[in-house]
This record gives structure tokens, sequence and C-alpha cells, in this order.
């Protein structure tokens, strides 16, 4: 591998003048850096970036740790990390699983953006203790050198299940996310503290993990059940177009027999007929303001916690009983 002592040999100057040619140091006359840059390229030089880290102790990169990439949740989130940390000079690595978190003590990254549910919030608190600078979309972390940029869960699930309510529903159905996830835990949450304070409501939850193939399943448990309209909140979109497809397959007419609500309103949503009812909120703007908070965190600024708000976008999936 062909090192900056090479180059230097083959220019006939010090090591130091080929580092400061390669930096764009001005110390260094344009000549002697086309000159430097000409032999670098001809030998083809490539820096090592470990050295390079440990001499500034940055590498202008972000992660960003997913628990996985399925569906179509992640891509504007990711876009609005990206263009916020390209603006300003950083570029995004986009990891899953528990080997990449090594990423974080081996120093090969500036600062994190965790939305990971293969991070326990133990091992996030001793990275943080260490001094790594760390933004969590996934729980609630409290430590000055983590940030969190929460969604408003149970707010959108309150909507989500009062839209159902004044609509005239009392057979509603809850399909769940993982049992581990954050999002999920505070979607019910909010789901079965809104239906307990309009009682009487006929409530059945349903074990999903956020993929289609769960809401398949769990429509598949509504059908066999059907007696009477019955109204399914699944707590995101993936899972409500497992379960509209299904419904749609069976016979039965969506917003007449099973009426159908979901959460993140991904594009897929908007082309069903009827269209399908969820929850809104801007993923761009949350993967946006995500990064905007770690280069604070980065830049020894203060940051406060940031909340993400939503909005209930109606649809005639959900229609009046």
């Amino acid at each position: 591998m062909v090192s900056i002592k090479d180059i230097a040999k083959k220019a006939g100057v010090s090591i130091s003048t080929v580092s400061y040619a390669l930096n764009g140091n001005p110390k260094v006359t344009e000549e002697t850096k086309a000159k430097i840059l000409a032999i670098a390229k001809e030998l083809n030089y490539v820096p090592n970036a470990a050295a390079r880290t440990l001499k500034k102790q940055e590498t202008k990169i972000i992660g960003a740790f997913l628990t996985d990439f399925s569906g179509a949740f992640y891509g504007d989130l990711l876009q609005g990390m990206k263009e916020v940390l390209n603006r300003n000079g950083y570029d995004l690595i986009v990891c899953s699983g528990s080997q990449s978190h090594r990423l974080l003590p081996e120093k090969m990254i500036d600062g994190a953006i965790i939305l990971d549910g293969f991070f326990s919030s133990e091992e996030l608190l001793q990275y943080a203790d260490r001094g790594h600078k760390l933004v969590v979309l996934d729980r609630e972390l409290n430590h000055p050198n983590v940030n969190q940029v929460l969604l408003d869960n149970k707010a959108g699930a309150g909507l989500a299940v009062e839209y159902l309510i004044e609509k005239g529903h009392r057979n509603i159905y809850v399909v769940s996310g993982p049992k581990d996830s954050f999002d999920s835990m505070q979607r019910m949450q909010a789901a079965r503290q809104t239906i307990e304070r309009n009682q009487p409501i006929r409530f059945t939850s349903i074990q999903g993990d956020f993929t289609k193939s769960t809401g398949e399943e769990a429509a598949r448990r509504v059908i066999e059940e059907f007696t009477e309209p019955a109204a399914i909140f699944c707590l995101n979109d993936e899972m409500a177009i497992g379960v509209y497809d299904t419904v749609v397959h069976a016979g039965l007419r969506v917003g007449e027999q099973i009426h159908i609500i979901g959460f993140d309103n991904i594009e897929l949503t908007q082309y069903t007929h009827p269209r399908i009812a969820t929850i809104d909120y801007s993923k761009r703007k949350w993967g946006a303001i995500a990064s905007e908070q770690l280069l604070k965190l980065i830049a020894g600024e203060e940051v406060e916690h940031e909340r993400i708000y939503v909005t209930l976008v109606p649809g005639d999936s959900v229609q009046s009983v």
C-alpha cells in the first residue's frame, strides 16, 4: 500500500510537505502541490482513514442505526438525515445489526442516530458516558450526550381511535407492532386509554410486528370472527396494507364491513380504493431534526429534546356505522 513516505521520496520533498499538499494547506506553493498530487495519482495513493481520524479526532461521518430496512417507511427519514448532514459537510452511513455497534467505540463515526432495537438502553448510556454523541428516535434516555427526537405516538394513536369512535364503531381491533418496540408500546397504551374512556366498546388486541404479513394474519382472524362491522387500527401502515389486501381478496367490503385505519401515511395508502385512513407526520422532517440535533451535540451546543407532531388523514376506509 502506497504511503505519503513513498510520495515524498519520489517528489524529493519532506513527508510534512506531502501532508500539507494533500490536505490543502497554504504553506505549500501551488506548483509543489500540483506536483505532489500528480505523483499521488500516479502511485494510486489512497489516504489512510484510520490515521487521519486519529490525527483529526473526526471522521465527518454519521451513523444511522436501524433495526431493519424493510417496508416503505425509511426512505424519507434517511433522506431528511442525509440532506442536513451533507449541507454541513458530513456523510451518512446506514447500519443494522449488533456487529455494526463497534463503529462507535472504534470511533469510526462522529455520532449516531438510533432507531435500532438491537441497541439496549444500557449499552447506549455506556457509550454516552464515554463521550459519544447520540440522538435516539425510539426511547427515552436522559444523559448530557443524548438527545431525544421522538414521534408523538400517543397523540397519533389517540386520534386514530377517537376517529373510529366518532364514526360509531364499538367493535375495535388493534394490531400491535413488535413486543419490544417503543413506538408500538406507546401507541398501544394510548389506544387502550382512549377505548377505556369511551366504554362500552368490544376491544381485541392482536400481536403483529409491523410487517404486511402480520397484517394479513390479523385480517384472517377478524374475518373468521366476523358477525358485524368491525374496525381495525393497525399501528403502522405496512400492516394496514396487509389487512386491506386480505379483506378485499376475501370478498368483504372495506369501509362497509371492515373499516381500517393505519399509522405513518406511507405513499401506498394514497393509492388504495377506498383510501386508507392513517396518521401523518413528516418523516423527512423527523430525520432532518435528528441530524440537526446531533450536529449541535457534536459542536458542544445546548440542545433540548424535540417532538414530531402528527395529524389525522381521514379516508373512506372508515365510514359511519
